[in-house]
């Protein structure tokens, strides 16, 4: 009989912010995978769902683990950003109430995004056994992300004031944010020494597995490195027309378009990808033919040797040494 009371309470409760099961009360957790969209929006969305006294369960840096886990969960033709994806779904799978899941179907008429983005909801619905909490994002159909939060306000209760509350501060909190990594970024180019453009998205670039191992290694070898996606994006976004008028990819867009505005001012060009991003390989290998800057371009997969990467690292760095 108590069971049964207790899963009833459970079920009344089950749309508010809290799991009440007896006299305790359990705040509801929300899993955030540390891949993809996260290096986008993460730092927002942590702030939004905190504010709102949501209990939150982010996934720890990439490991080896997380690869395994999610290359037992891929297929081949799945890119290695994908994978780290969705070992990061199995590690927190068991450890929230909800997983919190993005589709990004476009930024707009000219602005979409990799099928991976669009798919990720249903490919998480389809491979683990979790409770998705999905956020849309479809500016051509007016499905922004405050639009969005609204929904996920009325699931649990949350009144539209309190979510504008909430939405407002993670807002201030990530504008500052950006604007003072841009200001990082942009610092760089005045610094003396050798400087490194890392053409990437931000998944990648700030990933543990795939962009840290260049990244660390640079800065080891005093190489001040300046983050394609820590720019202006509306602003970079339009220079990308100088070498694609019509490219379809929006953060491709950002990509070379940062290529673009810092191009008299560094000393070389990185191009960051993981193995098989098929838009990467088809923008990345049109500009490396147009630009006349030394540029290596590194690949990343389940199977790459560090010490390899380094090796060919050391001799791009040798290369630009004798340039200057």
């Amino acid at each position: 009989m108590f069971l049964f009371i207790t899963k009833i309470i459970i079920h009344i409760f089950k749309n508010t912010k809290y799991i009440y099961i007896g006299d305790k009360v359990d705040k509801i957790k929300i899993g955030i995978p540390r891949g993809l969209f996260y290096y986008y929006d993460g730092y927002f969305l942590k702030n939004f769902f905190e504010y709102l006294n949501f209990e939150l369960v982010v996934s720890p840096e990439t490991n080896r683990i997380i690869i395994d886990e999610g290359i037992n969960y891929a297929n081949d033709e799945m890119c290695m950003s994908l994978k780290i994806f969705l070992g990061h779904i199995a590690y927190l799978k068991e450890k929230c109430d909800y997983v919190l899941i993005m589709r990004i179907d476009n930024y707009g008429r000219y602005d979409q995004t990799c099928t991976n983005f669009l798919a990720l909801p249903d490919l998480v619905n389809n491979l683990f056994d979790v409770n998705i909490l999905d956020i849309n994002l479809n500016y051509l159909n007016n499905q922004n992300m405050y639009n969005e939060l609204k929904k996920i306000g009325k699931k649990f209760g949350i009144s539209i004031s309190k979510l504008k509350e909430a939405h407002n501060s993670a807002l201030i909190k990530t504008k500052k944010h950006n604007k003072n990594l841009i200001t990082i970024n942009k610092n760089k180019l005045y610094k003396n020494g050798l400087k490194i453009l890392l053409v990437a998205h931000a998944y990648n670039t700030h990933d543990k597995y795939i962009g840290e191992t260049v990244i660390k290694f640079l800065e080891r070898n005093n190489i001040n490195v300046i983050y394609s996606n820590h720019f202006e994006s509306n602003k970079i976004k339009e220079l990308s027309y100088k070498y694609w008028p019509n490219l379809y990819w929006y953060y491709n867009k950002e990509n070379i378009g940062s290529l673009v505005s810092v191009y008299d001012k560094v000393d070389g060009i990185i191009f960051l990808s993981s193995f098989p991003c098929g838009p990467d390989s088809l923008v990345n290998e049109l500009v490396i033919r147009k630009i006349k800057k030394p540029c290596l371009n590194i690949i990343i997969d389940d199977l790459n040797s560090l010490t390899g990467i380094e090796t060919r690292l050391e001799s791009f760095i040798d290369i630009l040494e004798q340039k200057v």
